[in-house]
C-alpha cells in the first residue's frame, strides 16, 4: 500500500525531495516496491510481537534491508491504527547539540508523499534542545530510508522526523514520552551496529549489544555497539518507565547478506511491546512447557541440569533475554517454585534451571521423584523488569497495588520477599498481600519503615500438565 493518490505537492507549502534514491535504494517506484515486499515477505518468524517501538538499521537496501524487514513485517497487522510514527535517529552529516527536525510540511520519496505531523512537532519544540535546523537534513539518509517501508506497511501514514546531535538520553526520552501517544502512535528508532570489524568480530559485538538492548541497558552501550545510541537510549529509559519487554527478531551483518567479510556494518531488528499484554504464541508456549518437563526428567536421571543450546531457526522469543519463574503443583498442590527476578540469560535456558531446581532445590521439599513426574503440572511465569514504587505510607502503598495484575517485591533490613501475581487467588485484598508479603520477608506483618522498598512487576503466566515429549531446541 502507499500513500492515497491525491497527496500532491501542491497540497502542501514545502515538500523535502528524496536525498538518498538512486542510492540507498532504488530511484524507480516500480523496483522500489518489489525490493520492500521483497524483504517483508523475507522477514524472520517475530514470535507474534505486537511493538509500540521497534529499532531498524538505515543501510543502503542491499546490504539492511532483509533486516529492516524483520523490524518491519510485524506491524502489518497494525496498518490501519498507526497513523503516526516518531522517526527518530542519528545525524551523521552536521554536528550539531541537541535534537533536530525540519520545517518541512511532507517528505517525498518515489512512491509519493508522507506528510509531517505538525500537531505533534509542535509538542516538543518548546522543549530545551529541540529546534528546527533543516541543513542537518541535507543528504542524511538515516530517517529517509525508512520511508518507503512505512508507506508499504501502513495506510495512511505521518510522521514526527527527528535527528539526534550530541543530546542526553534524559532529553531524548522527555521528547519521546511527549510523542508517544496510543495505539496510533508507533516509535522508530533508526540504528546500524557495530561499523568496519570483520565478520567475526562482528557477530560477537553485535550479540552483545542485542543482549544489552534486550536488558535495556543503555548505560553500557555506545557509538562503537549502535551509531543510534543517544536515541536508543532514550526509547530504552521510556520501555523501561513505561514496562515494555524487548525482543531481538534479527541480527546480521553486510557479510551475511551482501558484500565481503573483512569491514561489515552490523544491523538489528528490535521489537518493544507492553509487557501486560505480550503473549507469546501457543507454539512458543507448549516448547516451554516441554522444556521443563525435560529439564526435570533429565535432573531425575542425570542428578544435574541439562546444557541448553537453542537450535537454528528457534523463535526470537525464546531466546531473548528474560526472567522467569517455574512452578511445579503435583495433584493441585505446590510442589516447587523458583524463579529469577532480573532477566540474565536467553528465556529457553532460564525456564530449563528454574524447573530443575524446582523440582529439586526449593528447601520446602525433598526431590521430586521419577513416580511423581508424570503427575505433575507446571505454571511458567515470565517477569517483566521489575519497577519501583513511590510512597508515603502503608495506606499509600495499598492504594497503589492493582490486585490480580501485580507482582510485587519487597526489601527492608536486609530481607526480602516476592509474590508472584498468581497469590492474588489466594490473597484478594491489597491490604492483606502486602501484610502476607512482610511475613515471608522474614518482617513482622505491622512491620513499617522509612526504608521499605516495594517494586511492581507483571506477568505473561501459562502451562498445564507436562506433556509427552518432542524435540524441542535442548
Amino acid at each position: 500500500m502507499t500513500n492515497a493518490p491525491n497527496q500532491t505537492e501542491k497540497a502542501y507549502r514545502s515538500v523535502r525531495a528524496p536525498q538518498v534514491a538512486g542510492g540507498f535504494y532504488p530511484a524507480g517506484d516500480n523496483e522500489l516496491v518489489e525490493m520492500v515486499e521483497r524483504c517483508l515477505e523475507s522477514a524472520r518468524p517475530s514470535g507474534g510481537v505486537r511493538p509500540k517501538v521497534i529499532v531498524a538499521p538505515h543501510a543502503g537496501y542491499q546490504f539492511s534491508g532483509p533486516i529492516a524487514g524483520t523490524a518491519y513485517a510485524p506491524l502489518r497487522p497494525l496498518s490501519d491504527i498507526v497513523t503516526r510514527i516518531v522517526l527518530i535517529g542519528p545525524a551523521h552529516r552536521v554536528a550539531f547539540k541537541g535534537i533536530a527536525t525540519t520545517s518541512t510540511d511532507a517528505w517525498a520519496t518515489p512512491l509519493g508523499l508522507v506528510p509531517v505531523d505538525w500537531t505533534a512537532v509542535r509538542r516538543v519544540l518548546d522543549v530545551p534542545g529541540v529546534a528546527i535546523e533543516d541543513r542537518a537534513f541535507e543528504a542524511e539518509h538515516g530517517l529517509e530510508v525508512h520511508l518507503p517501508f512505512l508507506q508499504r506497511v501502513f495506510s495512511s501514514p505521518s510522521i514526527v522526523p527527528l535527528l539526534v546531535g550530541e543530546a542526553s538520553q534524559a532529553l531524548v526520552s522527555e521528547v519521546l514520552s511527549r510523542l508517544w501517544g496510543g495505539p496510533e502512535t508507533l516509535i522508530v528508532v533508526s540504528s546500524d551496529l557495530s561499523h568496519f570489524h570483520d565478520a567475526e568480530t562482528a557477530r560477537k559485538l553485535d550479540s552483545e549489544t542485542g543482549r544489552l538492548i534486550e536488558l535495556m541497558r543503555p548505560d553500557r552501550i555506545d557509538g562503537t555497539g549502535a551509531c543510534g545510541h543517544r536515541a536508543l537510549a532514550g526509547a530504552l529509559d521510556q520501555a523501561r518507565r513505561k514496562d515494555l519487554r524487548v525482543t531481538g527478531l534479527d541480527i546480521r551483518n553486510s557479510a551475511d547478506t551482501r558484500g565481503g567479510p573483512d569491514r561489515v556494518v552490523g544491523y538489528g531488528a528490535f521489537a518493544m511491546e507492553y509487557a501486560e499484554s505480550a503473549r507469546l504464541s501457543d507454539i512458543d508456549r507448549n516448547q516451554l512447557v516441554e522444556i521443563a518437563r525435560l529439564a526435570v526428567k533429565y535432573g531425575i536421571e542425570n542428578g544435574a541440569a541439562p546444557a541448553v543450546k537453542a537450535s537454528p531457526g528457534v523463535s526470537p522469543a525464546l531466546t531473548a533475554q528474560r526472567a522467569s519463574f517455574v512452578t511445579l503443583n503435583l495433584d493441585g498442590r505446590l510442589r516447587g517454585c523458583i524463579g529469577s527476578v532480573i532477566a540474565h540469560r536467553q528465556l529457553l535456558s532460564d525456564v530449563a534451571e528454574n524447573a530443575y531446581r524446582a523440582a529439586f532445590s526449593d528447601p520446602r521439599f525433598p526431590p521430586l521423584s521419577l513416580e511423581e513426574l508424570d503427575r505433575i503440572d507446571v505454571s511458567i511465569s515470565i517477569l517483566s523488569t521489575p519497577r519501583p514504587l513511590t510512597f508515603d505510607d502503608e495506606a499509600d502503598l495499598v492504594r497503589q497495588v492493582r490486585p490480580d495484575q501485580d507482582g510485587l517485591i519487597l526489601e527492608d533490613t536486609g530481607r526480602r520477599g516476592l509474590f508472584l501475581p498468581s497469590v492474588w487467588s489466594s490473597i484478594t485484598r491489597a491490604e492483606d498481600f502486602i501484610r502476607n508479603l512482610k511475613k515471608k520477608s522474614g518482617l513482622p506483618s505491622d512491620h513499617w519503615s522509612d526504608t521499605i522498598k516495594v517494586n511492581r512487576y507483571v506477568t505473561e503466566s501459562f502451562g498445564g500438565p507436562f506433556m509427552p515429549p518432542k524435540t524441542v531446541p535442548l
